[in-house]
């Protein structure tokens, strides 16, 4: 064991005579062992709160979706369907087509966007997990499944035949018409409410889906034109590492999104607070590392007659001032990691037992990653690096005096 290292560890798990030293020495402990804990436990829960947050678009969002780089909609006709399937990294995909509508049930209306689906959307899409109540479109009939939101707007209930859901969708190319005459701007059709989903506030009143041969028809949209095509993608496969090859099928002449992208508003806010919250916590743990350095110093000021011995025995002051260095790294490691395996078993426990409720029947989320593990310990590595180093520097001065 190296001369530096022994001594260190005596001083560290030594008693002082000095009663005052002890005490500085157990709060300093204390606080790197609370600023770790609690750092761990604020980045879990929002870890959890991410993937709490982001669980309701993974239902709604593709792997990847390709959308036109200019305009609303693009042509993607039999063969560049044949070539998009025979990507090896591409397990399904769907056509979409989006546009605005205006929706009208008794006397009731609200704008929301139509988003015509083919078949194989449920297999893109968990949008069967969304469902609340009543059940998925059907070619047998016009048939639209609506968001929670818009169905509480309009007071919708489901398979009414008595009284349907009417969408009105501008006509392109008309310009100004006359309020009496409202059939010359507008294509309508009435449609009967098959279901109702139930994702997030902000999708629940967005968008009422229906088949894609009845939304191309309301448009009056050529064949092979789309608004957008989604596409999932096999396990283990990045968007990265298909990009280009589903780019190429369409000439280069879209623009592909990931799931990050899509949602690049709530991807940015979410991130934006965890790294505000990283950083109170960690200002909070640079105050508690003052204590190290004051327990430092008051331990070289306690030793300043051992130091004169060391020095006369032939330690040199750097090596004098290895050993205070050590100590306060010692120190500050060990409760740190002290703090970190006890908050790690806190938040198991709250992801097993559901220890915080925040409602009676909803856990707090929280996750265990191991980027936050690392990111703790770096943090608190580097910071007791600083402290112990500043701290060390006393023991020059020690020494001299002595």
């Amino acid at each position: 064991m190296k001369f530096p290292l022994y001594i260190a560890r005596r001083y560290l798990f030594t008693k002082s005579s000095n009663n005052a030293i002890n005490i500085i020495t157990i709060i300093a402990a204390i606080g790197v062992f609370a600023g770790a804990f609690s750092l761990f436990i604020v980045l879990s829960g929002f870890a959890g709160l991410k993937d709490f947050s982001l669980q309701f678009s993974n239902e709604f969002d593709p792997d990847l979706k390709v959308l036109p780089e200019s305009g609303k909609t693009f042509h993607f006709d039999e063969t560049q369907t044949e070539r998009l399937s025979a990507i090896e990294g591409v397990a399904m995909f769907t056509k979409v087509i989006e546009e605005r509508v205006f929706l009208e049930y008794r006397q009731k209306n609200d704008w929301a966007y139509i988003k015509g689906v083919d078949k194989n959307y449920r297999l893109v899409n968990q949008i069967d997990s969304a469902l609340v109540t009543g059940s998925w479109l059907t070619d047998s009939e016009a048939q639209v499944v609506v968001g929670n939101t818009i169905s509480r707007k309009l007071g919708l209930s489901i398979f009414n035949y008595q009284t349907l859901l009417k969408l009105w969708v501008p006509k392109p190319g008309k310009g100004q018409v006359s309020l009496a005459s409202p059939d010359a701007a507008f294509s309508r059709q009435s449609v009967i409410t098959s279901g109702i989903y139930s994702i997030n506030e902000e999708l629940d009143g967005k968008y009422v889906f229906t088949n894609l041969n009845l939304a191309k028809n309301l448009l009056d949209l050529e064949d092979d034109t789309y608004s957008a095509v989604e596409i999932k993608l096999k396990p283990g496969v990045s968007p990265s590492e298909v990009s280009s090859e589903i780019a190429s099928v369409f000439e280069d002449k879209v623009i592909l999104k990931n799931r990050a992208q899509l949602n690049e508003t709530l991807y940015k806010m979410l991130n934006t607070e965890n790294l505000a919250v990283y950083l109170i916590f960690t200002l909070v743990l640079i105050i508690a590392l003052f204590n190290v350095v004051g327990s430092i110093i008051m331990v070289i000021l306690d030793k300043r007659e051992n130091i004169k011995t060391l020095y006369s025995l032939g330690a040199s002051a750097s090596q004098i001032k290895q050993i205070f260095f050590t100590q306060g790294m010692l120190m500050t490691l060990l409760g740190g990691i002290l703090g970190l395996l006890f908050a790690i078993i806190i938040v198991y426990l709250q992801m097993q037992f559901e220890l915080v409720m925040i409602t009676p029947s909803l856990a707090y989320p929280v996750a265990i990653k191991l980027e936050n593990i690392l990111i703790v310990f770096f943090t608190i590595a580097v910071l007791g690096f600083g402290a112990s180093y500043i701290a060390a520097g006393r023991s020059k001065k020690a020494l001299q005096s002595a």
